[in-house]
Formats: C-alpha cells, sequence, structure tokens
C-alpha cells in the first residue's frame, strides 16, 4: 500500500490544435517554446531536453501509454488533467483525455481541474495584450451541459474519488458567479444519474472561505503559495534597502529577472506547521520550477534545484495529511509535464529519473 496518493497535474498541450496554429504560428505545442529557451543569466540551466519520452505528440497512443507505465512504476497513483470549458460548450485540448476515455486507457488513475480563466498573452509575458479566449459563465443550462460532457469520466471505474464522490478541482473559483450554486446543481445532477455527489476542491489560497463557497477541501496552487511564504533573511533585506535588488538576484547575476528562489527557499515555505489545523487542504509541491522559456525575464525561477529536496518537499507535504482518513492522503504534484515552466517530472538529459525515484523513495518510506 502506498504511503499517499500521488496525483500529478497533466498539461494535455503537446499536439497541435487549429487555434495555436492562429495564434502562435503554424505547428505552435510546447515543444516551440521549450526548444527555443535561452539561458538568461549565469549558470542558468536552459533549454531543458526531454529524454525517454522525447519531444512527443500526444496524438499518439503509445505515448500516453508510456506516460502512464512510468507514473505508476515510480508511486504516481493517477493524472489530474487540466480541463477547459469557456462556455458554450467551446474546448480547447480536449484530445488526450477523449481518448483516454474512448479506448479506455491508459489503465492509470485519473481526475480533473476545469482552469476556468481566459486565455491571454499574460502567460507568454504581453501582460493580456491580445485575448485568445474568454472565460464565459452563460447560465444554468450551460452549467447542465457541461456536467452531462463529464458525466462519462465521473462513471469510469478509473476517476479518483473521495467518499465515493468523483474529485473535481476548480481552478479560479472566485470567477464563478455564484460557486454555491455552480456546486449544488453539479451535487443534484450528479445524485440524479446515479453518483453520490461530487467532491468539489477550490485551487486557491489558504485565505479563501471554501466552505462558504461550497467546496470540501482547497489546494493551493504551486508554487506561487511557496513563493509567498518564502522567508527572506538579512542579507535579501539589506540588499532591497541599498540595491533594491532580492540577494539571489546579486548571487546568480540574475538582474533582470525579479523572481528568483532557491529551491532550498521553496521547500523551507512547504513547512505548513502554522497553517490551522482546521483548513482542509491537500498539499502541492514542485520538483522544479522556470516560466523564462514563456515570459522571458517576467518568470520566476526555482534555481539549484535537488531530487532530495523534492523528496523534503514530499515529506513536508505527507506531515500535514499523515492524520487524514486514507483515501484525503493526497499530494498533489505540479506536474508531470508543463515543459515550458521548467516544471516536470517526465526525465530529462539532465536529471533523468532523479525526480520520479523520489516519489518511489517516499511511497516505500
Amino acid at each position: 500500500m502506498s504511503k499517499a496518493r500521488v496525483i500529478a497535474y497533466y498539461l494535455p498541450q503537446f499536439h497541435p490544435v487549429a487555434e495555436n496554429d492562429e495564434w502562435w504560428g503554424k505547428g505552435f505545442t510546447e515543444w516551440t517554446n521549450v526548444g527555443k529557451a535561452k539561458p538568461l543569466f549565469k549558470g542558468h540551466d536552459q533549454p531543458k531536453v526531454p529524454a525517454d519520452l522525447g519531444y512527443y505528440d500526444l496524438r499518439i497512443p503509445e505515448v500516453r501509454e508510456q506516460q502512464a507505465k512510468m507514473a505508476k512504476e515510480y508511486g504516481i497513483d493517477g493524472f489530474c488533467y487540466w480541463h477547459y470549458w469557456f462556455g458554450d460548450g467551446k474546448r480547447l485540448l480536449e484530445m488526450p483525455f477523449q481518448e483516454v476515455m474512448k479506448t479506455k486507457s491508459p489503465d492509470l488513475g485519473f481526475c480533473l481541474a476545469w482552469v476556468n480563466i481566459r486565455w491571454g498573452g499574460v502567460a507568454y509575458g504581453d501582460l493580456y495584450e491580445r485575448i485568445l479566449m474568454e472565460q464565459t459563465y452563460p447560465g444554468e443550462q450551460d452549467y447542465i451541459n457541461h456536467f452531462n460532457e463529464l458525466l462519462p469520466a465521473f462513471k469510469d471505474e478509473r476517476y479518483m474519488r473521495i467518499d465515493n464522490k468523483p474529485i473535481f478541482v476548480i481552478y479560479n473559483p472566485t470567477g464563478l458567479p455564484d460557486s454555491n450554486q455552480f456546486i449544488d446543481l453539479w451535487n443534484k445532477l450528479a445524485k440524479e444519474n446515479g453518483l453520490e455527489g461530487i467532491y468539489f476542491i477550490a485551487y486557491q489560497h489558504f485565505d479563501f472561505p471554501y466552505k462558504e463557497k461550497g467546496f470540501q477541501a482547497l489546494t493551493p496552487p504551486s508554487p506561487s503559495h511557496l513563493f509567498m511564504r518564502v522567508k527572506y533573511g538579512i542579507l535579501d533585506k539589506l540588499t532591497k534597502k541599498i540595491l533594491d535588488k532580492k540577494w539571489n538576484q546579486i548571487k546568480y547575476s540574475a538582474y533582470k529577472i525579479k523572481n528568483i528562489y532557491t529551491h532550498k527557499q521553496i521547500v523551507a515555505a512547504s513547512n505548513y506547521s502554522n497553517v490551522p489545523k482546521d483548513i482542509k487542504f491537500f498539499p502541492s509541491c514542485v520538483p522544479n520550477w522556470d516560466h523564462t522559456p514563456r515570459s522571458i525575464y517576467k518568470g520566476q525561477v526555482i534555481v539549484d534545484s535537488e531530487p532530495e529536496l523534492f523528496y523534503e518537499n514530499l515529506m513536508n507535504c505527507y506531515e500535514r495529511i499523515k492524520n487524514y482518513k486514507d483515501e484525503e492522503k493526497i499530494i498533489f504534484i505540479k506536474a508531470w509535464n508543463e515543459w515550458a515552466e521548467g516544471n516536470y517530472l517526465e526525465p530529462d538529459l539532465k536529471t533523468g529519473f532523479q525526480n520520479l525515484e523520489q516519489i518511489k523513495k517516499f511511497q516505500n518510506s
């Protein structure tokens, strides 16, 4: 029996779609940004180069099979697929998960996280100068249509559950016009269709009133919640006061990058002993992070990443959930394959399987 249920966020982006062709150029996928990334400061580890799975295309079933086999072998219980529903039935990047459903393969647990935000150029550094896709909430019938679209997935035996309810993460609960109305409706529809309800998790920071908003729990956004929890020392305060720079900017000659953190700082921030016990949350950890392939100098970077520190991060997360009932002992990992954010578990040429080995070590400890 594994120590906890480890669920890795999964980006279903690595295949061409008509919209990306129009917005970014023919054949664009995240590999485009990954491949053209350049070092921006001394010792900056860019570009990232995938190893065993290569620059894959998610239209190929064997790729999805290999990913699942690798995940399962190293102690990952499931993928949490990012799910996009923009209103009025508009979806994007739905093909990989549709294939998971249609083919009944791979045999790996899964759940869904609805990324209910508009798409703009912010992720690529232009601060919404272009609005690519607006997120809308047309009303109750659209909520019903959305539920019916996902009902086959909710009923799938691979779908991960708590209290026999399918887990559903909502990325931007504050964007919903009325989250209680949405949640009440979906729970009603779930029971009408033979389910016991939906287990709603808010992808939000610790101060979010998730209970008042109808959610059973929250999971903090990673690594942003860890960035916010970093404690700065005397050197940071001095350099900020004298040079208007943080110490890491000076140390790594990364003057143009405002947000640069060491992996040690991030792991120290994952000690949740000061978070009130009455907050039900499922911790989320990161093996690595480097957003510069997308947003260049506006990106955040974690430097000096070490697999051993990732293990420590996992153990900090477990410390929070160790007294939960077994099915609630869940740790989210961001992410399985967010390559353009430098945030992935899949092996690269530098680190190989070392981060995956830490999960196996954790599960067997």
